[in-house]
């Protein structure tokens, strides 16, 4: 049956199982309403919140969020020391939560010149809700897609030269084995927000055949009408993978 003629039954089985997001628009937001950035990413948490919260009630398993990017670092310092801040506070408040909810964190991205006491507070996350078996969330954090496959490429490489891998033995399979997303499965869709429409170097192996829809919502204004709105928009797609979708009895 074609996504036009699908019954409420069986659009909500067409769930994405795999959602990531660009939390894209939390400057603007502040600047729209004469308030610093600051203002803007404080917002943005209670988005987070909300949206974690949305994603498990309506049945998505996996939730990929783009919280700070090896590009960030080229921002005012000030900026950085408030979006660390923000994150060590949203962990230190809603980790209790997230592990009664039964949701396990991931941190996906490089560890470099992150400082120590977030990296041990990220652990931490990880570490407590690891046996979790519910949703789970990952957060992209000092995380740049480029560097992530440069690494996975330096990793396969190393193994070749010790001669534990051949050349031709060389895969998908085994590219995602050493991709910070190893053992979870690749998005079914995108979000961004704000309007803009770039990937800004976020899962560029991972999208390779995700939907995307991108929403003119800046982040903080984001919940759980908008997330349910790009789900209803992404079961109306036929996803074709490459081939041809045919309709029942055709």
């Amino acid at each position: 049956m074609s996504s036009d003629h699908a019954t409420p039954a069986e659009k909500r089985k067409a769930t994405p199982k795999h959602i990531a997001i660009i939390m894209d628009g939390n400057g603007r937001w502040a600047e729209q309403r004469g308030l610093p950035r600051t203002a803007g990413h404080k917002q943005g948490v209670e988005a987070v919140r909300r949206t974690v919260r949305a994603a498990g009630d309506l049945g998505v398993e996996y939730l990929t969020l783009y919280s700070f990017s090896t590009e960030n670092w080229s921002r005012p310092e000030s900026e950085i020391s408030e979006l660390f801040s923000l994150l060590r506070l949203f962990i230190r408040r809603d980790l209790a939560d997230l592990h009664k909810s039964n949701v396990r964190v991931l941190i996906i991205g490089s560890r470099k010149r992150v400082p120590d006491d977030l990296l041990n507070l990220l652990d931490e996350a990880q570490n407590l809700t690891a046996g979790n078996t519910g949703q789970t969330l990952l957060i992209a954090f000092n995380y740049g897609s480029r560097d992530e496959i440069l690494n996975a490429t330096r990793l396969i490489a190393e193994q070749v030269a010790e001669g534990k891998v051949s050349p031709d033995q060389i895969d998908e399979q085994m590219m995602d084995g050493f991709l910070y997303t190893h053992g979870v499965p690749e998005p079914d869709l995108l979000i961004r927000t704000s309007g803009e429409k770039r990937l800004s170097n976020f899962l560029l192996w991972q999208l390779a055949y995700s939907e995307f829809i991108f929403m003119d919502c800046l982040w903080p204004d984001f919940g759980k009408d908008q997330l349910a709105e790009a789900i209803d928009t992404f079961c109306d797609r036929n996803r074709r993978f490459g081939g041809l979708v045919r309709e029942t009895g055709s």
